[in-house]
């Protein structure tokens, strides 16, 4: 059975050495370098005052879409006007606030201009900017978060930075931006880590099974690895490898990495789990119907009679417990809101409150408790994008809803399978347990001095199956 054993880890380790110190080595590069994103603070501070003069009603907006189950409306101002972003479950599309024409962007001018007055209202240097592209993918837009926005428009700022911004083809709005130093480290941090070249990436099934099969394969390696470095250990007055040069190295940088090494690459292929052993933590669909059943979009013009505020940068009406509201934006941590239906002294707010949120949720589950707002240090953590906006977390016996109090946004659907894959994926993989997260200083020595390990642990196996497969090929040569 040893030699099995021997065998299967010799030929899986010579596999999939390179992959283990690609993984180590990466996961450094992607604790301190994320994947490229448009933050919410860039993407509001890119809008301009919206001008709201003249505009249609909201009701008609979501008419002239066609988009008959929309549950969220958004004004903002473009650099050809202000327009109305109309929002589905499934689809996303822009209306002129004006007449309610299409505002989809199909001309590069129209897009140039949207980046350029994007970028100047961040304070980047747009006069050499340049359209590049118009497609559906590539390395930086990849994730699925944009595909309702596909085509994009890729537009090179040609400034110090190397920066690109991407606008959607659907709403004119910058969606992505990555600059020259994002690109490079991500080249070698979430683009390795995740085997996401763009060929593999765009098909999301093909790119699910194959990097869910490679990790699993590796899991097998890794753990048969381990299984023998513990039957080799020769016990005879001390503790000792019956190795001896690089095999010996192995051995015992492979015993004292075993704990991290097995649960690393174990966290690794759960990331890739999407509902094969643990809930996905997404709505069933009778929880979506409630949460995302179509208003009455009719009473929204008491909503529309309420004059915007000069320095509005975006306004939104979203659907909340078959209630409308009205969501005025003037920065980052700054908004208000106005529930339809309700005198003008009661209906103004800045969050929901704990009480609508109870209300929603008691239509979703039963046995819904009282609603407690979700702290920075919780176990199970959920933030707003609103700096200072509360989540709130309404516990319906084994059943839990975390909703954005900014937004009404439903952040995480925790059942209890949903709360072991925290465990076993988040807080194995990142160590984002509590008590790491309130000392970020020794969690980034943690997480650099146990991946450098297991980087070391995978150099050394490196070297041996470099040495197997010469001696291998040396011989048959012979």
């Amino acid at each position: 059975m040893t030699g099995v054993i021997v065998l299967l880890h010799r030929w899986l380790g010579i596999a999939f050495c390179l992959m283990f110190a690609m993984w180590f080595a990466s996961g450094i590069v992607m604790h301190f370098v994320p994947f490229p994103a448009l933050t919410e603070a860039e993407g509001l501070t890119g809008l301009a005052p919206v001008e709201g003069a003249s505009i249609i009603p909201v009701a008609d907006a979501v008419a002239a879409s066609g988009i008959t189950d929309a549950t969220r409306i958004r004004l903002i101002q473009r650099s050809d006007g202000p327009v109305y972003v109309v929002s589905g479950p499934s689809r996303v599309r822009a209306v002129h606030a004006s007449d309610g024409a299409d505002a989809s962007v199909e001309f590069p001018d129209v897009a140039l201009a949207i980046a350029q007055d994007h970028a100047r209202r961040r304070g980047l240097d747009a006069a050499r900017a340049a359209i590049i592209a118009r497609a559906d993918y590539d390395q930086w837009s990849v994730p699925n978060g944009f595909d309702r926005h596909r085509p994009l428009f890729r537009i090179a700022l040609g400034d110090a930075a190397g920066t690109e911004i991407y606008v959607s083809s659907r709403t004119g709005e910058v969606v992505l931006d990555t600059t020259r130093s994002e690109r490079g480290w991500n080249w070698v941090g979430s683009v390795v880590h995740w085997i996401y070249p763009t060929v593999l990436r765009s098909n999301w099934v093909l790119w699910d099974r194959v990097v869910s099969m490679l990790a699993l394969v590796a899991l097998i390696a890794a753990a048969l690895g381990a299984l023998l470095g513990v039957i080799r250990i020769k016990v005879r007055g001390r503790v000792s490898s019956p190795y001896r040069g690089w095999h010996a190295l192995h051995h015992v940088i492979g015993l004292v990495s075993t704990v991290f090494v097995l649960t690393w690459i174990f966290s690794g292929w759960l990331s890739m789990d999407h509902g094969r052993l643990f809930s996905r933590g997404q709505l069933t669909a009778a929880e979506a119907g409630i949460t995302n059943a179509v208003p009455d979009w009719r009473t929204a013009p008491s909503l529309d009679q309420r004059a915007l505020s000069i320095s509005a940068r975006e306004v939104e009406w979203f659907a909340f417990n078959a209630n409308v509201f009205r969501r005025d934006r003037t920065d980052l941590g700054r908004q208000t809101l106005t529930k339809a239906g309700e005198a003008a002294r009661d209906r103004q707010k800045t969050f929901l409150d704990a009480q609508e949120v109870l209300r929603l949720t008691t239509r979703l589950s039963g046995g819904c408790g009282a609603v407690s707002v979700v702290a920075d240090d919780d176990a199970y953590p959920a933030r707003s994008s609103v700096p200072g906006a509360p989540v709130y977390r309404s516990r319906c016996g084994d059943l839990w809803f975390d909703i954005d109090g900014a937004d009404g946004s439903i952040l995480q659907r925790l059942d209890a399978s949903r709360r072991v894959y925290r465990w076993a994926y988040s807080a194995l993989h990142t160590l984002d347990v509590p008590v790491l997260m309130a000392h970020s200083r020794l969690r980034d020595g943690l997480i650099v001095g146990l991946c450098a390990l297991g980087l070391a642990f995978s150099v050394t196996g490196i070297v041996i199956g470099w040495r197997r497969l010469r001696a291998t090929f040396a011989s048959k040569g012979a």
